[in-house]
C-alpha cells in the first residue's frame, strides 16, 4: 500500500478516532493526524492498520464546513482524489480529499467494508432478513391492517380498509349502538398512519370520553396521542409555545375545552390536521334557525382539516334534520339546502327496493326493470335472477347512491353475533311512608319527606339480597342521578360489604378511570359498578353479563344505550337485565310500556324514539301521576303502542336501506383481507425474524407460555435504547386470541412499533452492512473469493403518494464469483448462511489488504447488473400506477357525473399523484445494503 501526505484513511483498530489526514510518509512510517479528536498516530507504513477512504459517484460527503454534498466526478491528482460535487441548490463544488470534514459517518456498505469496520455474519443475516421483510410489508394487501388488537370482523375490517384507502376521507360513521364505531375510528387511523397517508390527527370527544380514547388508542393500536386540557395547554404557553397544538402530532381533547375556551379554539383551527375524528357526533346541535357553539367549533376544525370521521348515532335516531347537519360538516358544498337533501332520499326509494330483489335473486317487476334501465341503459330485457350479473349491477348502483361514499352505517340485523337479552322484573311491594303518587324516581319523593330513602326504599333492599345470589357476577347498575349512585355505593360499600364502585359526573377523569379499572378487576375488583347516566355513553363493560336498571329513562334511545354498555360484539354471554320497580308506580308503568309496548329489553330497536314522540301524549300522565283514566285505558295504550311498534319494526324491515348496508360491508373483501392478516400471523416467521433482532441487539429473552416471552435489557446491548423495552422488562405475546385476553403483554404483529422501530434501527445503525466470512469447500479451489451483494430499490417520495405500493423496496440479491458470473440461482442466501464460518478480524483485515483491488471490481460489476436488473422492476411500477391510479382516476372522473359526493379535492390529488408518482418512480435507483465476502480457505 502506498501513502502519500494529504491522504485520508481511517484507522481499522480505532474508528472512533474519526477521518485520519497522512501528515508524513517517509516509505517506512507515516504519520497520521486525526483531527475530530485533536490526536496523532505513528505507525509503521509496511502493518499500518489503516483503510483509504474512497467516495463513490452518488455517494455524500461532507466537507470541513459541514456541507453535504454529492459527489458527481472524481479526479486523481498524485495520489489524492479531488471530488467534483453538487449541492441541495445544484450548485457544483471541486472538494479535495483534505478538505473533507474529520467527523465521519462510515455508512456505506463498501466504506464500511474496506475500513475495517465488520459485522458478525448473524448481523449481515439478519439484515437481509429484514431488508426482505420490510419489501414483503409494503407490498402487502393488508398493510395498515395487521398492527391492531382487535377481534377481526367482517364489518370492520371492510369499513377501515375501504375508508382508510382514500386520500383524506371525509365520512360518517353510524353504526347501531354496540357495533364498534370507535375501533372502525382507530383502524382507519392506524391505517392512515402507518401508510403515511396522515401524520397529524386531532380527536374531539365529550369531557368524560377523554381517557376512555386515550386508552383506547394506545392499548389497541399503540398510538400515543397527547392529552389537552386547561392545565396541559397552559404549562406549553408558559413554556414558550407561540400554538401548543403544533406541539404533538396526535392530540386529543373535549369539546368542552374548545367552547369554553375561545383562544384554545382558534389555535386547534390554526393548526394543521391530516384527520379529525368527532365523537358523540349527534350532540352537535343544528337546524336553519339555530347553530350550538359545539356546532360551529367543529365545522370550523372540520373545514380546516383534510379528512374527517364523524361518529354519531343511526339516521333514524337522529331524524332527517339532524342527519343533514352531520352530512353539512363533511361537504357543505354537496349538502347545502335541507329541502334538496330530503327530496334527493326520496328518490332513493325505488332504487333501494330493486336492489333489494337483486340481492336475493327475486325476478324485478315491470316497475323495477324500468328504475333499473334508467340507472344502467344496458340491462334492457334483464330479469334479475343471475347472481353474478346481479353482484355486478348492484356494484354500479352503488356508484349512483347519494351518500353511498361518505356514510356507513351497519346494522345488528345484518351483522351476527351478539348475544341474546334475558329480562327479569322484579314488582316490589310500595312502602308504607309513601301516601301519594310514586313518580320514576321514588328516593325523590322519600327524601322530600325527610326520610332515610335507603332504610325505605325495596329497590335498595332487593339490591344487596340479589347482590349476594349474584356474588362471583360482575354486575353494572345504571341509574339517572349522580346523588342517587353516590348514596347507593356508600351504603353497599359500608353497610353490606359488598365490594363497589362509583361512576358519575363529579368525579375527575383519573378517579372515573379508576372506578371502571377497579371494576374490571377480576380478582379483587368491585362487584358491583354503579353508575349514573353517564356511565350509559361511551364506556363499555362487556365483561360484566348482569345489567340492573335502578330507574328507567324516558328517553327509549337513552335506555338503549344503557343496555348497549354490555350488549355489544366482543360479549361472550347473554346479558340478563334485572329491572326492579315499586308496583303502582310510574316505574312499573314505564317498566310494562318498554316490555309490553316496544319489547326493547329483549330486542334492539333503533326507532324507539318515534314511538315514544307517538304516544308521548297519553303516556306521560301515567308517567307524572296526573292520569285520570282507569286501568283498562292503560291496557289500551300498551296493546296500541305494540301495535305500533310491530308495524313500524316491519316498515323499517322492508325500508332498510339495503345499498347502504351493502356500501357498508361486504363480506367477499372483508373475507379476503382476513384471511391475508391471519397468514402474517399464522406462521412462526416473525417469532423467528424477532429471535434474530433480540439476539443482535442484546436483549434478553426468557419463554414465559405459549406465544409469549419476557424481554429484559442487558448489560451488552448493542444500543441504550430498544422500541418498547422498559427497564424492568416487558412480557410479549405473539397470539391474537391471546392479546385479547391479556392487555398487559404487547401485542407483537408486523406493526407494532417494537417491529417497525426495530426494522428501522438495523437500517440506521447499519447493521450487518458488512461481512467477511470463510468457506470450506473441496469442489472449488483455495483463495476463490465470492462477494454476496444485497440492493434495494430506493425510491425517495412523500409518503402520500404511497409509492411503496407500486414500487416497494424490492431487494435485489447477487453472488458474484472473480468472473462476475452470477450465482445467485444456484446458491440460496440460506445455503451459503449454513456454509459460512466465522474468521478473526486479523486474518479478516490481512485478507481484505490483498484482494481489495479484486473486491472493489466485483462491487463495481455487481452495481452495474443490479442497475439492469431494476429496470424491469421500475417499468413494471410504472405500468401499475397508469393502470391502478390511472383507473381510479378515470372511475372518479366518470362517476362524478353520477354522483356529487365525489369531490373535485379528490380527484385533483389523484391527478397529481399520477404525475408525480411517476416522476419518482423515474429517479428510482438500486442501492447496495449489505456486503459479505466469503473465502474458500
Amino acid at each position: 500500500m502506498e501513502f502519500v501526505v494529504g491522504q485520508r484513511w481511517v484507522s481499522q483498530a480505532e474508528p472512533q478516532l474519526g477521518l485520519g489526514l497522512i501528515t508524513e510518509a517517509d516509505g517506512r512510517h507515516i504519520t497520521a493526524a486525526f483531527p475530530a479528536v485533536e490526536e496523532e498516530r505513528m505507525y509503521a507504513a509496511s502493518s499500518a492498520p489503516l483503510a483509504r477512504l474512497l467516495y463513490q459517484i452518488g455517494e455524500s460527503l461532507t466537507d470541513i464546513d459541514g456541507n453535504t454534498l454529492t459527489v458527481i466526478a472524481i479526479e486523481k491528482v498524485n495520489q489524492l482524489n479531488y471530488y467534483l460535487t453538487r449541492d441541495s441548490a445544484g450548485q457544483e463544488h471541486i472538494v479535495p480529499e483534505a478538505k473533507i470534514s474529520a467527523v465521519i459517518e462510515l455508512s456505506t456498505p463498501s466504506q464500511r467494508l474496506f475500513s475495517g469496520q465488520f459485522d458478525k455474519n448473524s448481523a449481515f443475516e439478519l439484515r437481509a432478513a429484514t431488508i426482505d421483510w420490510r419489501h414483503q410489508l409494503q407490498s402487502s394487501e393488508a398493510r395498515g391492517m395487521l398492527g391492531p388488537r382487535t377481534n377481526l370482523l367482517r364489518h370492520q375490517i371492510y369499513i377501515a380498509q375501504e375508508i382508510a384507502s382514500r386520500f383524506a376521507p371525509r365520512v360518517l360513521l353510524a353504526d347501531e349502538v354496540g357495533l364498534g364505531k370507535t375501533i372502525e375510528a382507530g383502524m382507519i387511523l392506524h391505517h392512515q398512519l402507518q401508510t403515511g397517508l396522515a401524520s397529524r390527527a386531532l380527536i374531539v370527544v365529550p369531557e368524560p370520553l377523554l381517557h376512555q380514547w386515550l386508552v383506547e388508542m394506545l392499548r389497541k393500536f399503540n398510538l400515543h396521542f397527547s392529552l389537552f386540557d386547561l392545565q396541559r395547554h397552559q404549562a406549553l404557553e408558559e413554556a414558550g409555545e407561540e400554538n401548543p397544538f403544533e406541539c404533538a402530532q396526535l392530540i386529543i381533547c373535549s369539546v368542552d375545552l374548545l367552547c369554553d375556551e375561545q383562544k384554545i379554539a382558534q389555535q386547534a383551527i390554526a393548526a394543521e390536521w391530516d384527520i379529525l375524528i368527532v365523537d358523540e357526533a349527534h350532540h352537535l346541535q343544528w337546524s336553519e334557525n339555530s347553530v350550538s357553539q359545539e356546532y360551529q367549533v367543529v365545522e370550523s376544525l372540520a373545514a380546516k382539516s383534510n379528512g374527517l370521521l364523524l361518529l354519531t348515532a343511526t339516521p333514524e335516531q337522529v331524524g332527517i334534520d339532524s342527519h343533514f347537519a352531520r352530512l353539512r360538516l363533511l361537504d357543505p358544498a354537496r349538502f347545502h339546502d335541507l329541502n334538496h337533501f330530503i327530496e334527493e332520499q326520496q328518490q332513493f326509494v325505488d332504487l333501494n327496493s330493486l336492489v333489494s330483489s337483486l340481492n336475493n335473486q327475486q325476478p324485478l317487476s315491470d316497475e323495477q326493470s324500468t328504475v333499473l334501465q334508467s340507472y344502467l341503459s344496458d340491462t334492457n330485457g334483464y330479469d334479475g335472477t343471475d347472481s353474478k350479473i346481479n353482484k355486478t349491477i348492484i356494484k354500479k348502483l352503488l356508484d349512483h347512491h347519494g351518500t353511498g361514499r361518505v356514510l356507513f352505517r351497519n346494522t345488528r340485523a345484518a351483522i351476527q353475533g351478539f348475544p341474546v337479552r334475558i329480562q327479569q322484573g322484579y314488582p316490589l311491594i310500595r312502602p308504607d311512608q309513601l301516601n301519594g303518587p310514586i313518580g320514576l324516581y321514588p328516593e325523590q319523593a322519600l327524601q322530600a319527606e325527610n326520610l332515610d330513602w335507603l332504610a325505605t326504599d325495596p329497590r335498595v333492599e332487593w339490591l344487596e339480597q340479589q347482590l349476594k345470589a349474584l356474588k362471583g357476577e360482575k354486575v353494572l347498575l345504571i341509574c339517572a342521578s349522580a346523588g342517587t349512585a353516590i348514596d347507593l355505593e356508600k351504603y353497599l360499600h359500608l353497610s353490606s360489604g359488598i365490594r363497589s364502585s362509583a361512576f358519575y359526573e363529579g368525579l375527575s377523569i383519573i378517579e372515573r378511570d379508576r372506578a371502571a379499572a377497579y371494576f374490571a378487576d377480576e380478582e379483587l375488583g368491585a362487584q358491583v359498578l354503579i353508575c349514573s347516566e353517564i356511565g350509559s355513553e361511551g364506556r363499555n363493560f362487556q365483561f360484566a353479563h348482569h345489567l340492573v336498571l335502578f330507574d328507567l329513562p324516558t328517553n327509549p334511545d337513552l335506555l338503549e344505550q344503557r343496555i348497549g354498555r354490555l350488549d355489544r360484539i366482543g360479549q361472550t354471554d347473554d346479558i340478563k337485565i334485572h329491572i326492579p320497580y315499586i308496583k303502582g308506580s310510574a316505574q312499573e308503568y314505564l317498566y310494562r310500556w318498554y316490555q309490553e309496548g316496544l319489547n326493547v329489553f329483549t330486542e334492539s330497536f333503533s326507532a324507539g324514539l318515534t314511538v315514544f314522540e307517538n304516544f308521548k301524549q297519553d303516556l306521560m300522565p301515567w308517567l307524572n301521576g296526573t292520569s285520570s283514566q282507569t286501568a283498562a285505558n292503560f291496557e289500551s295504550l300498551l296493546k296500541a303502542t305494540a301495535e305500533y311498534t310491530d308495524q313500524l319494526r316491519k316498515e323499517l324491515q322492508q325500508g332498510r336501506d339495503q345499498l347502504l348496508e351493502l356500501n357498508s360491508c361486504d363480506n367477499d373483501i372483508a373475507d379476503q383481507l382476513i384471511e391475508k392478516i391471519n397468514a402474517a400471523e399464522h406462521s412462526d416467521l416473525l417469532h423467528t425474524y424477532m429471535m434474530q433482532l433480540f439476539d443482535t441487539f442484546g436483549v434478553e429473552h426468557d419463554f414465559h407460555s405459549e406465544h409469549c416471552l419476557v424481554l429484559h435489557p442487558s448489560d451488552h446491548m448493542l444500543s441504550d435504547y430498544f422500541p418498547c423495552l422498559k427497564e424492568e422488562g416487558v412480557t410479549i405475546n405473539f397470539n391474537r386470541e391471546k392479546s385479547l385476553l391479556r392487555e398487559e403483554m404487547e401485542f407483537i404483529t408486523w406493526e407494532h412499533p417494537m417491529v417497525t422501530e426495530s426494522m428501522e434501527m438495523v437500517f440506521s445503525m447499519d447493521v450487518g452492512t458488512s461481512a467477511i466470512a470463510a468457506l470450506q469447500l473441496k469442489s472449488i479451489p483455495a483463495g476463490t473469493v465470492i462477494v454476496e451483494c444485497f440492493f434495494a430499490i430506493q425510491c425517495s417520495a412523500p409518503k402520500k403518494l404511497q409509492i411503496n405500493r407500486f414500487l416497494p423496496a424490492t431487494p435485489i440479491r447477487l453472488l458474484l464469483d472473480s468472473r462476475g458470473k452470477d450465482l445467485s440461482e444456484i446458491v440460496t442466501h440460506e445455503q451459503l448462511n449454513r456454509l459460512a464460518q466465522h474468521m478473526k478480524k486479523s486474518n479478516r483485515l490481512a485478507i481484505l489488504k490483498q484482494i481489495r483491488s479484486e473486491l472493489e471490481k466485483m462491487i463495481d460489476v455487481a452495481q452495474t447488473q443490479a442497475a439492469v436488473l431494476s429496470q424491469p422492476l421500475m417499468t413494471e411500477a410504472e405500468r401499475q400506477v397508469n393502470i391502478t391510479v390511472g383507473g381510479e382516476l378515470d372511475r372518479l372522473s366518470e362517476l362524478k357525473k353520477l354522483n356529487g359526493t365525489i369531490r373535485d379535492e379528490e380527484i385533483h390529488f389523484i391527478e397529481n399523484r399520477k404525475t408525480e408518482a411517476l416522476k419518482h418512480i423515474a429517479n428510482a435507483s438500486a442501492e447496495l445494503q449489505a456486503i459479505r465476502v466469503l473465502i474458500n480457505l
